[in-house]
């Protein structure tokens, strides 16, 4: 049994299968159920939970016929091995203090632990004042301190429906595996794809987009297309939509 559905504002079709009940037993508890609704609901349950935590993201996917099919199974893992990745905390008058002369302001900005870490935040910074912002996010050692920072991604608005993201900087510092700045390009695009945009466009020509599925855009960069699906009518050819990328 194959259940379709949508997540967040991505534009494409999710599946997942689902295995039929051989037995009065919930599929999320392992407790007994009293009807098909019951065993039903407790799908439901079983994958919001596994939604919030990431499914998604985190599944192999399967091109089919309208839909992504999501397989967990043997599935990589996120983030590269001894490294993690989250957002930039964003609070919520920092506009306002991004407007302030420096140097005052400069240890109360979203990102300054990136800066004294050598990184260059200037970009992110103008995104906020300009309310373009897309996505900022953060790499780091994954330690019980969260140390050190090891680089970061930020991507933004092009239009103002935001259905077009460019993805405006992929850093990561000297010594660092490339393995992390593919995973800060990949991340992002999935939370350009969750808040809506459909085509997502970047400066950066790099070997690491391009095997997440980013291709030669015609005004030059790359470009990727987050809709992985296509209708059966569609003329792009089926090597092409059996590579997903991301």
């Amino acid at each position: 049994m194959v259940v379709l559905f949508r997540w967040r504002r991505d534009p494409n079709t999710y599946a997942v299968k689902v295995g039929y009940p051989a037995g009065p037993k919930s599929p999320w508890t392992g407790l007994p159920v009293n009807s098909i609704d019951d065993w039903a609901a407790d799908v439901e349950c079983l994958l919001m939970e596994e939604l919030d935590t990431g499914l998604v993201r985190r599944s192999r996917r399967m091109v089919r016929d309208g839909y992504v099919l999501l397989d967990t199974h043997d599935a990589p893992d996120p983030w590269p091995a001894g490294y993690s990745i989250s957002p930039v905390p964003i609070g919520g008058d920092v506009e306002l203090a991004l407007r302030t002369p420096p140097p005052a302001r400069v240890s109360h900005l979203p990102g300054s632990w990136l800066a004294e870490a050598g990184m260059d935040v200037t970009i992110p910074h103008q995104l906020i004042v300009e309310a373009r912002l897309a996505c900022w996010l953060q790499a780091y050692v994954d330690n019980a301190r969260g140390e050190p920072f090891v680089g970061h991604a930020a991507a933004s608005w092009q239009d103002q429906r935001h259905t077009i993201a460019r993805l405006d900087v992929v850093h990561i510092q000297p010594g660092v595996p490339s393995t992390v700045r593919e995973a800060l390009a990949r991340v992002a695009v999935h939370e350009l794809a969750e808040a809506g945009a459909l085509h997502v466009v970047t400066p950066i020509d790099h070997p690491d987009l391009r095997t997440l599925g980013f291709t030669p855009a015609y005004d030059g960069g790359l470009e990727l297309h987050t809709r992985r699906t296509a209708p059966p009518s569609d003329p792009t050819p089926k090597a092409h939509r059996d590579n997903p990328g991301i």
